[in-house]
């Protein structure tokens, strides 16, 4: 799996704190779980926090405290051999992988807008709150959209292109109120992708927001 697109760094330092809600952890977990180098980003921004606590004090740090750290975690000697990272069902690792069946023609999709389905990850009910399944069909879009908080996306399969590029499996495109765009499914299969939201999406048009109470995206 070639990943090209990855969590933003606020976003790993924002998981490493435990400050990403249930449904933003998952998506990022499994990605760190096949990503080698974002697990590298991690590692640091846990280290680097640690650090810190280990160092603070009750007065002011000095102006060369954050030069002190780094050269600590630098001089903290070769870390073992990584194994290679390992993909769960259908590329997916966990947690999300295990909530998807082993066939994704099995999932349960219910109608969205034309082209568009959607469904729940799990049947047992215990997927995070704001984790959603979306299929796109070959040359369907997602109307376009903003974002009124967090919003990541993990491609399962197929592809999309937006403003921000083209997203294939493995890919995270991990985005904020600052983005407006419509992804566009863009091949001749199914763009099939794990979303996750902390706040409803922010949709242009009369008639997406209309339908938006009922499909709850």
């Amino acid at each position: 799996m070639s990943i090209r697109h990855h969590p933003a760094e606020t976003t790993l330092i924002a998981y490493a704190a435990g400050h990403l809600d249930e449904a933003l952890s998952a998506i990022v977990a499994s990605h760190l779980a096949v990503c080698p180098r974002c697990r590298g980003r991690s590692r640091l921004a846990d280290g680097i926090g640690g650090e810190l606590l280990d160092s603070a004090e009750p007065a002011t740090l000095r102006d060369d405290a954050l030069d002190a750290v780094l050269a600590r975690i630098a001089g903290a000697g070769p870390e073992t051999a990584e194994p290679a990272p390992r993909a769960g069902r259908h590329g997916v690792a966990a947690p999300l992988g295990q909530l998807l069946p082993e066939r994704l023609s099995d999932i349960r999709w219910r109608t969205v807008g034309p082209g568009i389905r959607q469904a729940r990850l799990g049947e047992t009910g215990r997927d995070p709150e704001g984790l959603k399944l979306l299929k796109i069909a070959p040359g369907r879009s997602v109307p376009r959209h903003t974002h009124r908080g967090h919003e990541m996306t993990l491609i399962v399969s197929g592809s999309y292109t937006d403003e921000l590029g083209r997203f294939q499996a493995g890919d995270i495109a991990d985005l904020d109120g600052e983005v407006d765009h419509q992804p566009v499914s863009d091949t001749g299969e199914d763009c099939i992708c794990i979303i996750a939201t902390d706040a409803p999406l922010r949709f242009e048009g009369w008639v997406p927001r209309l339908m938006q109470p009922f499909v709850r995206i």
